[in-house]
């Protein structure tokens, strides 16, 4: 960034890019700081707000709960693919243009989403949102750090930060109040107006900051082929279910496309000269260790966010608002903790910090296996509000390790990369998070249903009390469905559980740093 900004200006202008450059100051800093973070905040903010809204998106559409997940998946997918290209797009069209233009794209994609009257024109158009979404991020960041003078970049840091924790709170709770109080178009619609203010006023107080562009050539191979293995894996893991895995010849032959797509890929950008993911990162044993750890760990978060309001909404009887309450509560603890989180990550070895907080939300998801179909709404939150105590030191020292791990000229490859990976790794665990958990509920209802045939003291019971054969039929089969999604809820998340426990011991296999990364490194 230093060096770009060396470089802009004409040759003999005294101080080069000095006024071109100069800080905004007093309330039009701010005010430029606050659209940034927005940008910010509605890009992960649209990450989460579909979470509670999935059953009811899939009851209007007619489709499964399964089938509805795609509208968490495909936008998901579509961010990941565009995240590694945003230090390309940047260089190659400015920063400034592709932030403003992604927002605007944002903004309309948006629209279309609330206007879809199909499954497919929804997640045609939650792809092209994703497509859009996915510069905002990794771009906000970094003109904050450019726009703000060195000594006040914290404070910036620090805003753009609780953006990204508070957004995730507020994405469960807006999205259940708008499905319940409205109509599930809303959940999109709202952005609208955000996105196309917002682009609008970031032109024009920023369009002074934009570099000349750098003609760096994109490379198509790559692009071509990451699209196709990611597309077909996913592919695979939303239509698996539905066409019995590898009994159909579609699902053998898109992963093949993928499995081949992704070798193939590999040896391209091993050897290509101007990668579009520059896979030579992975040589740090640093950063791939803690790439590790944050894709395994953010996977098992993800699963645990989507399965939880599923869970309360079809078989607690909670309604998309109340739902989106209840997981609320882990992200508006990880808000109180951050600061601190962030103070100790340059202050001790980040490595103690990240297994704490990784090993603190394995141990969480341990005591959500004793749920219960009795429990009542503190019952249920209480967990969640106490892993919500471990997500930053998760979250804020595992990238700032990862970072550290790379050289300074690898800074925007690797953080394409480790974004890339992250989101990627909590789409692939929303397909399959919902698939294993339909199997063990009907695994589950199997074995429980051979448990009440042998034993019919139940249902003798329920004779003596006056009931109808019938109702005492139906009687039973609700209970035995009730215990058997409850049996693979808990299953589950002993599985989440056990997956946060092997991240936390992962990020050992990491070598202590020898050096500490600024908040604001690795923006894109």
């Amino acid at each position: 960034m230093k060096n770009h900004a060396l470089q802009s200006g004409a040759p003999g202008t005294p101080a080069g890019s000095a006024s071109e450059d100069a800080p905004l100051t007093g309330g039009m800093l701010w005010f430029a700081a606050i659209i940034l973070a927005a940008a910010n905040f509605i890009a992960v903010l649209d990450m989460t707000i579909a979470n509670v809204s999935v059953p009811t998106i899939a009851g209007a559409m007619g489709a499964t709960s399964s089938q509805g997940t795609w509208v968490i998946t495909s936008y998901a997918v579509a961010e990941a693919i565009t995240v590694p290209l945003t230090g390309w797009l940047a260089a190659r069209f400015g920063a400034v243009r592709v932030f403003t233009i992604a927002m605007a794209m944002f903004g309309i994609f948006s629209g279309l989403c609330g206007l879809a009257n199909s499954l497919g024109m929804l997640v045609f158009a939650r792809i092209c949102q994703g497509f859009a979404g996915g510069p905002l991020m990794p771009l906000s960041q970094t003109l904050l750090l450019r726009i703000f003078p060195k000594e006040k970049a914290p404070a910036a840091i620090g805003l753009w930060s609780m953006t990204t924790l508070i957004a995730p709170v507020l994405g469960p709770i807006l999205g259940g109040y708008l499905c319940d109080d409205f109509s599930w178009p809303w959940i999109f619609y709202i952005n609208l107006p955000i996105a196309v203010l917002c682009a609008a006023m970031a032109w024009q107080l920023l369009k002074r900051y934009e570099k000349a562009p750098v003609l760096n050539p994109i490379d198509k191979v790559g692009l071509a082929l990451l699209v196709i293995w990611v597309g077909a894996l996913q592919l695979v893991l939303d239509e698996g279910k539905e066409l019995d895995w590898f009994a159909s010849t579609e699902i053998v032959l898109l992963s093949l496309v993928a499995a081949v797509g992704f070798v193939v890929f590999l040896i391209w950008e091993f050897h290509e000269k101007h990668p579009i993911v520059d896979l030579r990162v992975f040589r740090h044993r640093g950063f791939s260790v803690s790439v590790l750890t944050i894709s395994v760990a953010f996977a098992a978060f993800f699963a645990a966010n989507v399965l939880t309001p599923q869970w309360l909404q079809a078989f607690m009887g909670y309604t998309s608002t109340k739902a989106g309450m209840v997981t609320a509560w882990t992200g508006i603890f990880a808000v109180f903790v951050a600061p601190l989180a962030a103070g100790l990550s340059s202050k001790t070895d980040p490595r103690r910090l990240v297994f704490g907080g990784v090993a603190w939300l394995g141990l969480m998801t341990l005591w959500r296996t004793f749920a219960t179909t009795d429990m009542g709404y503190w019952d249920i939150a209480m967990p969640l509000m106490f892993m919500g105590l471990g997500l930053p030191f998760f979250f804020i020292p595992t990238t700032g390790l990862a970072m550290a791990s790379v050289e300074e000229r690898e800074m925007d490859s690797a953080a394409g990369l480790m974004n890339f990976l992250r989101t990627l790794s909590g789409a692939f665990a929303t397909s399959m998070v919902t698939t294993i958990w339909d199997d063990q509920i009907s695994r589950n209802h199997a074995e429980l249903v051979g448990l009440t045939d042998t034993d019919l003291s139940v249902q003798k019971m329920l004779e003596s009390s006056g009931m109808a054969i019938d109702a005492v039929r139906g009687t039973i089969d609700s209970l035995v469905t009730s215990q058997s999604v409850m049996l693979a809820t808990n299953q589950l998340m002993m599985g989440i559980a056990v997956a946060f426990l092997v991240a936390a011991s992962v990020i050992w296999l990491a070598p202590k740093p020898t050096r500490v990364v600024e908040p604001g490194a690795g923006g894109h």
